[in-house]
């Protein structure tokens, strides 16, 4: 699996906002195709935070049965600067979708979509890379304000930064913290929501999620 576009990773900090600035405009908002498989993608960082390792697991999207997984690491070579953190995690993740045999048809992303300062969060560098079907789905908030939904778990409110509507904050579970939805690439906000719901049966968080991290979380135990 080859990204359709390539672009330097070593860049100085004004370099990667005008690189997010200009790939920001190819990300579409548009009805995704038929969806089988649903790809998870997570990262961590080794304990001296020099290199980190990245996890790809490809599920059923009927089932959620895992169907594929491969991880990889890679130095850290991009400093630290919120907002910017696409340019550290994805050269991982790439090298471990570049082990996958098959294509997924929408990959979830821990982390940000279109909320985000630039509107380019790693889903939407992620999906314009690979020109895929992605979207975030965040434990914590980069940008905008919310209303709190309802406790049952489906209710939803929208996720404004300014004047512009960019997520929708989510309950997965009944009573339990919601997440922050927003749209990767190629895909719908309400399409975005309802493939978490799909998602996440159970727990709070997207299988796709779970399932990454616990391996990438084994493979950084493996390698010490």
């Amino acid at each position: 699996m080859k990204p359709v576009i390539d672009h330097p990773w070593q860049l100085d900090i004004d370099a990667a906002w005008a690189l997010q600035r200009e790939l920001a405009a190819k990300v579409r908002c548009v009805e995704p195709g038929p969806i089988a498989t649903v790809a998870g993608v997570d990262v961590a960082y080794a304990k001296d935070e020099m290199v980190l390792v990245a996890s790809v697991v490809l599920l059923d999207a009927m089932t959620l049965e895992v169907v594929e997984a491969a991880e990889a690491e890679a130095a850290v070579q991009f400093p630290y600067v919120p907002g910017l953190f696409s340019f550290r995690e994805l050269p991982a993740i790439m090298a471990a979708l570049e082990k996958l045999s098959r294509r997924p048809d929408l990959v979830v992303c821990d982390g940000q979509g279109l909320a985000h300062p630039r509107r380019f969060g790693l889903a939407c560098h992620l999906g314009v890379l690979y020109d895929l079907p992605t979207l975030g789905c965040a434990k914590t908030r980069l940008v905008g304000e919310a209303a709190e939904p309802a406790s049952a778990r489906g209710s939803a409110s929208e996720l404004v930064d300014g004047e512009a509507v960019v997520g929708r904050v989510l309950r997965t579970q009944d009573g339990v913290k919601p997440v922050d939805v927003s749209i990767g690439h190629r895909i719908t906000l309400d399409a975005a929501c309802d493939w978490i719901l799909r998602l996440t049966p159970r727990y709070r968080l997207p299988e796709t999620t779970r399932q990454a991290d616990q391996r990438v979380r084994r493979r950084l135990a493996a390698l010490g």
